[in-house]
């Protein structure tokens, strides 16, 4: 089958999104940043298409670009996989569909991870009136963020990330950058300090369109890590005591888990699924994983991350220097120019979405409400 194709920038990415939608029959809405414009001077829109009947026991739920650039990949699979090929329309007896493109499409249109706030959405999703402390991320932060930086030093930047790996060793380092953090706003991973427009959008989405199933396969599509191409199932959740063994039963051996050591990520808080577990309630049974394709070795991604945030603080560095910083970025979360690549990345989709759709056809009625 043929590679999915991916988009060139975010309006392309919207456009190819709402007219395979349109194509498909999907039931489409969309919801406008306010404020903010694109590059191209155009709106910036969490677009969401539904396909199946009214009211479905039984749903999948797609999303792409919570961490705005990343929805490069995500689009693609949304648009080329569950649209274009058709597969949203296998869904069995009483299953619908419910595809979010872009949940972040400030952060998708101007190739940062991060919203207009310069929040980490994927943080965002906690009790903002006592959110979680992270020491150890206050301890690293200088090296990640050098406060005297007229200019990006990345053999500079590069050498003091050796050192704190050396120190600390590769997994605490990143649990202490990538866990979540709620004290240094131009810092990484930052959750901020109150619901952010994408979250409030998204709980909105949760409310009526999600709320009524008793059974939900949720993937939040990711790239940045584990191993390049591969697509790993990282198990996030679902509040009933089933929800791990029922992830595994679907996605086999190759589920892993964060809080069990057996992830590319280390446990974070505040993520994407915490919404959808709240609007379903006690009673609806949550399946949810984060879809994460790999890109680049990870301290290459952390120096992205870090060119990024530098890029950020410095208004003005000079297009030469924003392009080229941006350049790295974008190589750091979707390789796309690698054929091989894309080529995995669509094959693995296919396959995960399948097996949700599988999962959810064997659900039982008694095992929910």
């Amino acid at each position: 089958m043929a590679d999915v194709a991916f988009p060139s920038d975010y309006a392309r990415a919207r456009a190819d999104f709402l007219r395979a939608a349109e194509a498909a029959g999907a039931r489409l809405r969309s919801f406008a940043l306010p404020g903010h414009r694109g590059p191209d001077g155009g709106e910036l829109c969490v677009d969401t298409a539904y396909v199946g009947p009214p009211g479905p026991r039984k749903l999948l739920v797609t999303v792409s670009g919570t961490h705005g650039i990343e929805g490069f990949c995500g689009s693609a699979c949304q648009t080329g996989i569950l649209l274009r090929e058709g597969m949203a329309r296998q869904a069995g007896p009483g299953t619908g569909v419910l595809l979010v493109h872009a949940l972040n499409p400030y952060g998708f249109a101007y190739l940062r991870r991060v919203n207009e706030d310069n929040v980490d959405l994927n943080r965002n999703f906690v009790d903002h009136a006592a959110p979680p402390h992270n020491d150890a991320y206050d301890a690293v932060h200088p090296a990640l963020l050098p406060p005297d930086s007229p200019a990006f030093a990345p053999g500079e930047l590069v050498a003091g990330l050796n050192a704190l790996r050396d120190r600390l060793g590769p997994q605490t380092l990143q649990e202490a950058v990538t866990r979540g953090q709620y004290r240094h706003a131009d810092g990484l991973f930052y959750g901020g300090v109150r619901p952010v427009w994408s979250q409030r959008v998204f709980r909105t989405v949760v409310a009526e369109q999600i709320a009524g199933a008793a059974h939900v396969a949720y993937i939040d599509l990711h790239t940045g890590l584990g191993e390049r191409g591969v697509g790993e199932p990282i198990f996030r959740g679902g509040r009933d005591p089933d929800a791990h063994e029922r992830a595994r039963r679907w996605y086999g051996d190759a589920l892993t888990a964060s809080e069990l050591g057996t992830s590319s990520s280390t446990p974070i808080v505040g993520n994407t699924a915490t919404a959808v577990a709240d609007g379903l309630g006690p009673d609806g049974r949550l399946t949810a994983i984060t879809l994460e394709f790999g890109t680049q070795p990870g301290p290459e991604v952390l120096l992205a991350l870090c060119a990024d945030a530098w890029l950020h603080r410095r208004h003005a560095p000079g297009e030469a220097v924003r392009s080229e910083l941006k350049q790295l970025i974008r190589a750091a979360f979707c390789p796309a120019d690698d054929a091989t690549w894309r080529e995995r990345i669509g094959r693995r989709a296919r396959e995960v979405f399948g097996q949700a759709l599988a999962g959810l056809a064997d659900a039982k009625p008694e095992e929910a409400r």
